[in-house]
């Protein structure tokens, strides 16, 4: 009886017919319809991260007619490309009852997801698709990798605050409400990863019609459907289709690869790079332990993967909650212990300079993504880069005024060179609007998003 009941629940979807000829995620979006252009490079979406938030009055520039020449102490290593960045202040993270006692769990969990986890089911993975994710969903058939997901250490943190599941202490990419993606450490695989040989080199894999085919009929309908339905079973259903376009995507980009593959076997070039642009950076593996040459290759690995098409969706974890120390920075106390400074001057000067130390990586791959030439303008020009962090204060763990830091014109959609020092809206507002930049139509807005935030955007 049960198999049976499966069985009609799936038949009364296709008995609701084929309304739908393309995922919603095509037909329905909060961004802005995107007008008639030229061809012109894609736009890139990239998200770097760092825990325990900043020193507020070392982060924050005194005045925005002074942004640009006298940048504050943590943004000093960016000043060669403050033109080509973005400050908001103002902008508020999720609210976390009932997991007050959870900041540390929740800072990086909700940072790309804008929504807190399931109350009830606190020791499993259940959350929400991350915002790097649905921008996978939507151009990751157009690449290589759908998505690039690096970490500077392994994602093996080990706690339960408020009883959640340890995975929230180290991931901020969910391919699903219950599934993490994880996150790559070495350099190396990375690298292989990007340009490596497959398995099975030449040959490519065969496409099953029936696949397409199911597709066509279970998605068929469900936009009808959804409207009748109440809040909890829309929820539902909008995780279930997630999963259903995740497929789509994967058989669209062998479809994808198929054709490429075909046309380079007839002797046609499938090269998106202008003859103008510049030529692929090199890239050094670093053989020390010195953390800001790992990080800087992964930088670079970032920048590689952007450069040549790779991929144009990337996460980059700089370090995780608890246990991370600096000795590079001349002391190995841990970060997590030292944000909780109590104004003592020691504690500040160290969080200060771990702050500074991550902006500056973050800083080597935005400037080399500015010096990289690419159609009419920069690499950089054509991307949307985003550091921040998920707390305000590690001191208070205080959430209302996130550091974030945008660089990239994301292909002229964003206004930079700018600090907005009051800006009204939340974190979901923020990625909602990101995504909306870079192209990307949503059916539903991420997390706890309610509208976009039109002074980030370059005046139509």
């Amino acid at each position: 009886m049960r198999n049976s009941t499966l069985i009609d629940r799936r038949t009364c979807l296709k008995g609701i017919g084929a309304a739908l000829a393309l995922p919603l995620l095509d037909t329905m979006g909060w961004a802005d319809p995107v007008k008639a252009k030229a061809v012109r490079p894609p736009v890139r979406l990239g998200f770097m991260y760092m825990p325990h938030g900043v020193i507020m009055e070392q982060f924050w520039p005194k005045d925005p007619r002074s942004f640009l020449t006298s940048p504050p102490p943590a943004l000093e290593s960016l000043r060669p490309v403050l033109d080509q960045c973005l400050l908001m202040k103002g902008i508020s993270g999720v609210p976390i009852a009932p997991f007050n006692g959870a900041p540390h769990a929740l800072e990086l969990s909700t940072w790309l997801t804008a929504v807190l986890p399931d109350a009830d089911r606190r020791n499993e993975i259940h959350i929400a698709i991350s915002a790097d994710q649905l921008a996978a969903n939507y151009i990751g058939h157009l690449t290589s990798l759908p998505s690039l997901e690096l970490a500077t250490m392994p994602q093996t943190h080990k706690e339960n605050q408020e009883g959640l599941n340890e995975g929230y202490y180290s991931h901020c990419s969910f391919r699903s409400a219950s599934q993490a993606v994880p996150a790559e450490v070495n350099p190396r695989n990375v690298l292989n990863r990007l340009f490596g040989k497959s398995e099975q080199s030449g040959k490519t894999a065969k496409v099953d019609p029936l696949d397409r085919q199911m597709l066509d009929l279970v998605l068929g309908g469900a936009r009808d459907l959804r409207r009748r339905l109440p809040r909890d079973d829309q929820h539902k259903l909008d995780e279930y289709l997630d999963s259903v376009r995740s497929v789509e995507r994967r058989i669209a980009a062998i479809e994808y690869r198929q054709k490429e593959a075909a046309m380079e076997a007839a002797g046609v070039s499938v090269s998106k790079r202008d003859a103008s642009d510049s030529p692929p950076i090199a890239i050094k593996i670093p053989e020390g332990e010195k953390r800001s040459d790992y990080m800087q290759v992964m930088c670079d690995l970032n920048v590689l993967a952007f450069q040549t098409d790779t991929t144009r969706v990337s996460t980059y974890i700089g370090s995780t909650p608890n246990g991370v120390s600096y000795p590079e920075l001349g002391f190995d106390d841990e970060h997590h212990s030292q944000t909780h400074h109590n104004n003592e001057a020691d504690k500040l000067g160290k969080v200060a300079a771990i702050t500074a130390f991550n902006i500056a990586q973050f800083a080597h791959m935005v400037k080399k993504m500015h010096s990289l030439r690419e159609g009419e303008g920069t690499l950089l020009d054509n991307c949307i880069m985003m550091w921040g962090s998920g707390l305000e204060d590690g001191n208070k763990h205080a959430r209302e005024n996130l550091p974030f830091i945008l660089a990239g014109k994301g292909g002229g959609s964003l206004k930079t060179g700018r600090f907005l020092a009051d800006t009204k809206g939340n974190q979901g507002d923020l990625l909602t609007t990101l995504l909306g930049c870079a192209g990307i139509p949503l059916d539903r807005p991420i997390g706890i998003a309610n509208k976009q935030i039109t002074e980030m955007k370059t005046a139509v």
